[in-house]
């Protein structure tokens, strides 16, 4: 799949979001290497704490239906600026895609394409423990 139509996946569930506090909404659009895509939003909490980011709610979604292996994510904000995974979802997303790309959309400069690998080079990682 082209990163436009990913990117444009993402804008629709944006569209989505519920950010009554922060007033940003997210959308992601993850593609799993078998070519299905899986759509997520922001979804705040006045407990700031338990507030799902739109990445991980894509993750989610694609895992609970056997999903486990992606090749592409789409991240979109409201901002119109490109908007990058935070680092709890980068962490979340080496546990799936660790070779994966991640595309980012600037409503003036464009889309841009980066290696997962790049934006978090030393992901935590549990050994085998045998």
């Amino acid at each position: 799949m082209d990163n436009e139509t990913l990117v444009s996946y993402a804008k629709k569930a944006m569209g989505n979001a519920y950010s009554p506090y922060s007033k940003f909404s997210v959308g992601a659009a993850l593609l799993t290497t078998e070519g299905e895509v899986f759509t997520g939003c922001n979804v705040e909490n006045s407990s700031f704490s338990v507030t799902l980011c739109a990445e991980r709610c894509a993750v989610v979604k694609a895992v609970s239906e056997g999903y486990t292996s992606f090749s592409k994510l789409a991240v979109v904000s409201s901002s119109g600026k490109f908007t990058f995974p935070c680092g709890s979802c980068r962490q979340v997303l080496a546990e799936f895609m660790e070779e994966g790309n991640i595309i980012v959309s600037d409503d003036e400069k464009g889309i841009r394409e980066y290696r997962l690998s790049d934006l978090i080079p030393h992901t935590f990682i549990l050994d085998d423990m045998d």
